[in-house]
């Protein structure tokens, strides 16, 4: 396992600005986050700017670049269209897991199955692999859709958020079982009534939740992804955890 930071920890900065404040914060993996924000790495923009995209992608290579968090604001066959360029931007850029929300609570259980199954389709047609996010407010909430989910979708993945599962409606359920479905990981510390806290202020066990992902020989990135707190220093965020991390691994 090693350590990485998602781009999402400082929205406003621009690529490749904040490549440089990771670096700083001794920081060696990355994770970049795709949104529809207006940006160069919209979702939207890829396929008539991917050799721009890709050179922006490419200069960030100062560090390793573990993934790319895929957030697709078009629906119907155009977000099916920009999830296969960016699958695309992913083989070229040698980024091999995309993470990606599961359907809100109360999309029926087939439709979601089809739609997972096609996107691990096109991903696959590229070499690269699909994680369904545990997230609250969706059907990865409950471990054990995320469990039924998995074994409907052959390829499919999940990237582990614990603090969704720790403060989440299911917050009971054992995620054991979940534990052979990760791809990926995403951190911050959390208390049982809020999503995020300073680190160190929370109940997130993540020497117990190494141990489990070494018990199921995961050996990929542990992603910080915290956001932005007000009248917190964000980059102190990132070092203590980062440093918590590296204790433990």
């Amino acid at each position: 396992m090693y350590i990485a930071v998602s781009t999402d920890c400082f929205p406003d900065i621009p690529m490749p600005d904040v490549v440089e404040t990771f670096i700083d914060l001794e920081f060696t993996t990355l994770e970049i986050a795709l949104r529809e924000n207006g940006g160069l790495l919209s979702p939207s923009r890829l396929k008539e700017e991917m050799d721009q995209v890709v050179r922006v992608v490419r200069d960030s290579h100062r560090l390793d670049l573990c993934s790319f968090d895929v957030h697709i604001a078009a629906t119907g066959d155009q977000y099916y269209s920009q999830f296969a360029d960016i699958c695309v931007l992913a083989k070229t850029t040698k980024v091999v897991t995309l993470t990606v929300p599961s359907g809100e609570l109360g999309t029926p259980f087939n439709e979601e199955v089809e739609r997972l199954q096609e996107l691990v389709r096109i991903a696959e047609d590229q070499g690269v692999r699909v994680a369904m996010k545990s997230q609250i407010g969706r059907l990865s909430e409950d471990p054990d859709t995320v469990k039924v989910l998995c074994d409907n979708v052959r390829g499919l993945g999940l990237t582990l958020d614990p603090s969704h599962y720790h403060c989440g409606p299911y917050r009971n359920k054992n995620i054991e079982k979940i534990m052979q479905y990760v791809f990926h990981v995403h951190l911050r510390d959390s208390k049982k009534d809020q999503l995020q806290v300073r680190v160190g202020q929370g109940e997130i066990e993540y020497g117990k939740l190494i141990t489990s992902l070494q018990r199921v020989r995961y050996d990929h990135a542990l992603s910080i992804q915290i956001e932005p707190m007000p009248d917190v220093d964000q980059r102190q965020e990132l070092r203590k955890l980062r440093l918590l991390l590296d204790s433990l691994l």
